[in-house]
């Protein structure tokens, strides 16, 4: 499984968050790692330079073997919170639509 990371325009593209966000997606999704070929994470900071509460953005989308991409967005006060509430969408996304597959 193969993880892009992406940081938005107001976002500083730093190297110990990307490995952050790696390990991260991982950690969340190393059941159905066999099942995913990529997965892109997408984090830009809504307000910019201007303070906000919930203002970080984090977008993944897991691109499954066979089937379409499953993407979700979480929102939060730092990057890291915003990746971390991501990746735990997204495993409850994939759980929910794999499990659906299995049951076929």
């Amino acid at each position: 499984m193969q993880v892009q990371f992406h940081p938005g325009s107001h976002t500083a593209a730093r190297e110990p968050l990307a490995e952050r966000a790696q390990e991260i997606v991982n950690d969340a999704l190393a059941r159905f790692a066999d099942q995913i070929t990529r997965v892109e994470v997408h984090v830009s900071d809504d307000n910019g330079p201007k303070r906000g509460v919930g203002d970080k953005r984090c977008t993944m989308e897991a691109r499954v073997t066979g089937h379409p991409p499953v993407a979700v967005t979480h929102h939060a006060a730092t990057l890291r919170e915003a990746i971390g509430g991501a990746a735990e969408k997204l495993e409850r996304s994939l759980d929910h639509t794999l499990g659906r597959l299995d049951r076929r």
